[in-house]
């Protein structure tokens, strides 16, 4: 794109900055009004509702510097620490174009123009949107090796076709995501925190022990924990993975199969069994271990606390409250029998799983894919292992939720069967014959369903309150 189509923005700063200067000195004051009105506005913006109260700078580096091979086009990696009452710190990653000029195309993602600091008079905006800039990131992340405090890794048998033409997906999300023509996905982590994030370690991990039930990581860029010592754990900050061009989302397979009240038991099952795959594989690269008394009694304690804070937000879910403790009630009071205790098995698991993360490729085999799981929770509790009936409660929901939201209730239980069978075949137990967990975690999912709902869509309430219902009289 030549500069002719771009806007200009008027602009007070007499020359780009120089190459090569730390861009740290004054960057946070030039950001600051621009970030108070900008970052609230995205998907990705954790504390909405909340205030804004102080950002800090807690790393900044120039991939590219205005004034340099690009010409006046910068490129701006930036690390934040956003204060909000009510909430611990939050730190997002943010890739900033930095330009005089903007394009008609961009003018949306424009954070708007920076005054003083190193970027004085330059209009600063979301980089991931701008082709160019994407593109450098891809030719970044061929090469392994550091920039500032940044680290690109590739995997040895990585390849890298020329002429990839980026794009930036438009699927709901809560991290940003671009795609390279049909080779690879870019996902860019929006929120992050020290500790490597699960879905570089467990799609890594199960690519590396063969599966064929992922999409493999091929390239990944982290940053030195800013606050923590040196050879600390790193900030995973982005993972290139293949792409699957023809592959068609779960969610929407089977909404069309509930809208014609068709037969999708066929292809739930085979669902079943690629998670009873990726299960296997997963507890084969990754330590595991038995649940004691105590531990099942602490996970029950919590998904009662959760429901506790949940009655208390969400009125319509109080009358139910009484009952679904039971639930849990029954989990603690199978933890309070070592025997019974040890045979449940905690593993790593996908953790957020449902219909909208398995992608059917076009060769008709499933993949699982977004092993982040629930980012709303911390990253430790996320790589903490848990029992596998967790990520079948979390598809149970889901086949729940393409079923009410159509309008079509009975479709739901004939393919979450479907779906408990197929699963069955490979790991040799049913979670059906595990009444109790499998109680206890699909509560646990539909009282976090309810809350999110009446927070976010409150139109989709009455899905997880229908669950709630019958989930207090089983």
């Amino acid at each position: 794109m030549s500069d002719s189509s771009w806007t200009r923005v008027p602009s007070t700063a007499s020359a780009p900055p120089a190459p090569g200067r730390d861009p740290a000195p004054g960057l946070m004051r030039s950001l600051d009004p621009l970030l108070r009105g900008w970052l609230p506005r995205q998907r990705w913006f954790a504390g909405k509702g909340l205030p804004v109260g102080r950002f800090r700078l807690a790393a900044a580096t120039e991939l590219v510097p205005p004034g340099g091979r690009l010409g006046p086009l910068g490129l701006l990696h930036v690390l934040v620490d956003v204060e909000q009452p009510g909430r611990a710190p939050d730190c997002y990653q943010l890739l900033l174009g930095a330009h005089p000029l903007l394009p008609p195309a961009l003018v949306r993602t424009a954070l708007g123009q920076a005054v003083g600091g190193p970027y004085d008079g330059l209009t600063l905006y979301d980089a991931p949107h701008d082709p160019r800039l994407a593109a450098l990131l891809l030719e970044r992340l061929r090469v392994p090796g550091r920039t500032g405090r940044l680290r690109f890794t590739t995997e040895p048998d990585a390849e890298f076709p020329p002429g990839l033409v980026p794009r930036v997906s438009t699927a709901e999300q809560s991290n940003t995501s671009v795609v390279y023509g049909d080779a690879y996905i870019l996902k860019l982590f929006r929120r992050v925190s020290p500790g490597t994030n699960p879905d570089l370690e467990l799609s890594l991990a199960l690519a590396r022990a063969g599966s064929t039930r992922v999409a493999e990581p091929v390239a990944w860029f982290e940053a030195d924990d800013p606050q923590g010592p040196a050879g600390g754990e790193p900030v995973t900050l982005g993972v290139l993975q293949r792409f699957l061009p023809g592959s068609s989302d779960g969610w929407a397979l089977a909404l069309a199969s509930v809208s014609e009240d068709g037969d999708f038991r066929a292809e739930a099952a085979a669902l079943g069994r690629a998670t009873a795959e990726v299960h296997a594989s997963l507890a084969a690269a990754l330590p595991a271990r038995r649940l004691d008394g105590g531990a099942l009694e602490r996970i029950a304690s919590g998904m009662t606390r959760r429901l506790d804070e949940t009655a208390a937000e969400v009125p319509a879910v109080r009358p139910y409250a009484g009952a679904l403790r039971a639930a849990f009630d029954d989990l603690a009071k199978m933890g309070a029998g070592a025997a019974a205790g040890s045979a449940v098995v905690a593993q790593r698991i996908h953790g957020d799983l449902h219909l909208g993360q398995a992608l059917r490729r076009a060769d008709g085999a499933w993949v699982l894919i977004d092993f982040e799981g629930e980012p709303a929770r911390p990253l430790a509790e996320r790589r903490r292992p848990a029992p596998p009936v967790q990520d079948v409660a979390g598809m149970l929901r889901s086949f729940d939720y393409a079923a009410h939201h159509s309008g079509n209730p009975p479709w739901a239980s004939r393919h979450r069967d479907a779906y408990c069978s197929g699963y069955a075949e490979v790991a040799g137990i049913d979670p059906r014959d595990q009444p109790v967990l499998i109680r206890a975690y699909e509560t646990d999912k539909a009282v976090y369903e309810a809350r999110y709902e009446a927070r976010h869509r409150p139109a989709w309430l009455p899905i997880p309150l229908a669950a709630l219902a019958r989930l207090a009289t089983t």
